[in-house]
């Protein structure tokens, strides 16, 4: 019986490569994808002796060259039957007011239009084939707002409305979709936002963060239900959080 294959997106770290890692364990081919090749090339290099592997190396800001990684992918690897929208990052913590122009551009390309374009060169194979499931990675940012989170909280509250958007669209061709909402996981995530300050360290301290591998879990569960089940929406938090604000620490 033929594997079934996933891309996933942002696998070059954290949630995504430990996804990818996951899959491999239970005979999923991979189509991973990142802006950073050399490590790419070192997960393919672990993983491909339990699975095929195809690396795609492009950045999902930029359109043309998500859309023409996706569709450049040979024959063995065109039929996606999961799509794991990964890909996505916060940058800075600033009230609205002193927001970074920048740094808002980033996180509404990256989270939301990044997801989009992924996931428009995918869709179209599915829904020929009627077949398929699509997860998209939000956060517990897209339910709940806290302060100085503002343009972040927005991007994550897209990715929400934009799943049971195309829950409802792709319903008729049998399509699973559903969206992850981890709450503190501990990645590179922190190091990003801050921008490699050292506060990024003290985001994780006192208490047991969720880590990768705990979402990789949940990803897998969704995606092994049975063929009448679809998990359309999951908020994950580590015991020690209550909400983005109330953290029991040590």
């Amino acid at each position: 019986m033929k594997n079934r294959i996933a891309l996933i997106t942002g696998a070059t770290s954290g949630i995504g490569r430990a996804t990818a890692h996951k899959f491999a364990k239970h005979n999923i081919d991979l189509v991973i994808c990142g802006r950073r090749l050399d490590r790419l090339q070192t997960i393919k290099k672990a993983l491909e002796k339990e699975v095929n592997v195809q690396i795609l190396n492009f950045d999902v800001r930029n359109k043309k060259e998500a859309i023409s990684a996706i569709n450049s992918l040979p024959e063995a690897f065109s039929d996606i039957d999961i799509l794991i929208n990964n890909a996505g990052n916060a940058h800075g913590l600033d009230p609205i007011h002193t927001g970074d122009l920048e740094d808002w551009d980033a996180m509404m390309d990256i989270n939301v239009k990044g997801l989009l374009y992924v996931s428009k060169a995918v869709i179209p194979g599915m829904t020929a084939r009627q077949a398929g499931h699509i997860i998209n990675i939000g956060s517990s940012a897209g339910k709940e707002v806290y302060p100085n989170g503002n343009v972040y909280c927005g991007s994550k509250h897209a990715v929400l409305a934009i799943t049971e958007g195309m829950r409802i669209d792709l319903n008729p061709f049998g399509i699973k979709v559903g969206a992850i909402n981890p709450g503190l996981v501990e990645t590179e995530f922190s190091q990003v936002r801050f921008k490699g300050d050292a506060k990024a360290e003290q985001v994780y301290k006192g208490f047991n963060a969720l880590q990768a591998d705990d979402i990789a879990d949940i990803i897998y569960f969704t995606i092994s239900r049975p063929a009448h089940v679809n998990i359309a929406d999951m908020l994950i938090f580590p015991t020690a959080q209550a909400s983005s604000t109330i953290i029991k620490k040590d």
